[in-house]
């Protein structure tokens, strides 16, 4: 039990450290506006010292495709659009249970507008018990629990697939362009969501036939989107990202090149930390008026060597009006700009209808997630199962049992 009276004791030490970082953060926000004016001025010489220095930092950047000093207002959306959202819930895996299992509930949304069609909103959970599902990744040195969250961003994006082109209305031919099919279009604007990133960065490190198992699939999905011309978003919002202000430490670097093993052998004393403490979006948020996009940014996360072409990521960040959002998009998206304006038009549209939140996502929250009772009645329906079966001794383990029934 929380003793609140001794938690209080401790909370006004919190409130005078806040006041010193508020104070601190505001002189690192006027350099770090200071630098990206100095960026905008010399970003040829900067572009050049990425691609001839990029592999001897000891901190990633993004690299910019546009000017840094783009801002660019964003249209009204189409009356007609449909919306697409999928998220996802479990629950883990227990030896204290009485059997050893783990369920995936993806909620899955679609909203149209200005089509007189009724939404759909439900959720699609699975079960998982065989021993290829428990023990397979084992074998890798990856715990059942971990892959359980990598096998949820997979289940996540096929069922996002399935509704794209199950569902949407069927797209238009193909042209080809530079030799690759470009996507078709449907005939009504269609966008599909993700809460989170596009960049799978923690899988970075698993074993190549591990990753091949979450990732294939994943682009696989992906795909199937690209071809029905449906641009997948994946939506940040109070995002930490720092890949912009990382950029502009090659503005403060005080060496002539900025060779990070040879200058600074020590990665934790940069000189060029000046920015410690931000966030990208702290400082876009001195820079986008409301429904303002910035440059498109392309990610350099390693992970993305192991993505297609077509579905590397690319960024900006959006002014929805609430906050400042990291938009994450495939390549194919931001490179079209008439297909990243109405899909950004679409994005504040749906931050509009969701009161500062896009409300698919929000919704496809609201269908996956899985409560207490959910869980309480998910067990009891595997016990009568089992029971049924004929299996005898069916029941929780006695620490299990004990937390349940505590008396203290």
């Amino acid at each position: 039990m929380l003793d609140i009276n001794k938690v209080a004791k401790q909370l006004p030490g919190i409130g005078q450290h806040l006041v010193r970082e508020t104070a601190a953060n505001q002189q690192r926000l006027q350099l770090a506006i200071s630098s990206l004016q100095q960026a905008v001025q010399r970003q040829v010489e900067i572009d050049r010292i990425q691609q001839q220095w990029g592999n001897r930092l000891f901190f990633n950047t993004s690299i910019p495709i546009e000017s840094l000093d783009t801002r660019i207002d964003i249209a009204a959306p189409p009356a007609q659009q449909t919306v697409l959202a999928t998220d996802g819930s479990q629950i883990a895996p227990s030896h204290h249970e009485i059997a050893y299992c783990y369920l995936i509930n993806v909620g899955r949304v679609m909203i149209h507008y200005g089509q007189n069609l009724h939404p759909l909103l439900d959720s699609i959970p699975e079960v998982f018990y065989q021993q290829e599902d428990l023990y397979i990744s084992r074998q890798w040195g990856i715990s059942t629990e971990e892959w359980l969250g990598y096998r949820r961003a997979v289940s996540e994006a096929t069922v996002l697939a399935e509704l794209g082109c199950n569902w949407v209305n069927p797209p238009f031919g193909f042209d080809d362009i530079q030799g690759v099919s470009s996507p078709a279009k449907p005939r009504v604007p269609t966008l599909a969501m993700v809460d989170g990133s596009l960049v799978y960065w923690f899988l970075e490190q698993l074993p190549v036939e591990a990753r091949e198992r979450i990732l294939t699939p994943i682009l696989a999905a992906w795909e199937e989107l690209r071809l029905a011309g449906i641009p997948i978003v994946g939506y940040l919002s109070a995002s930490r990202s720092i890949d912009n202000l990382n950029l502009l430490r090659l503005v403060t670097c005080p060496h002539d090149v900025p060779d990070c093993p040879l200058h600074c052998g020590d990665a934790t004393k940069l000189p060029c930390q000046q920015f410690e403490g931000l966030r990208d979006t702290t400082l876009w948020n001195t820079q986008l008026a409301p429904g303002q996009r910035s440059c498109w940014w392309k990610s350099t996360a390693k992970i993305l060597d192991y993505y297609d072409e077509a579905h590397k990521t690319y960024f900006c960040y959006l002014n929805v009006g609430t906050e400042i959002a990291r938009i994450e998009v495939p390549a194919w998206v931001a490179r079209d700009e008439a297909v990243a304006g109405v899909t950004l038009s679409m994005i504040i549209s749906q931050v509009n209808k969701g009161y500062g939140y896009p409300v698919a996502l929000a919704e496809s929250h609201n269908q996956a997630v899985v409560r207490g009772a959910d869980r309480s009645s998910f067990f009891a329906l595997l016990e009568r199962e089992l029971i049924k079966t004929g299996i005898k001794n069916v029941g929780t383990s006695y620490k299990e049992t004990r937390k349940r029934g505590s008396v203290a």
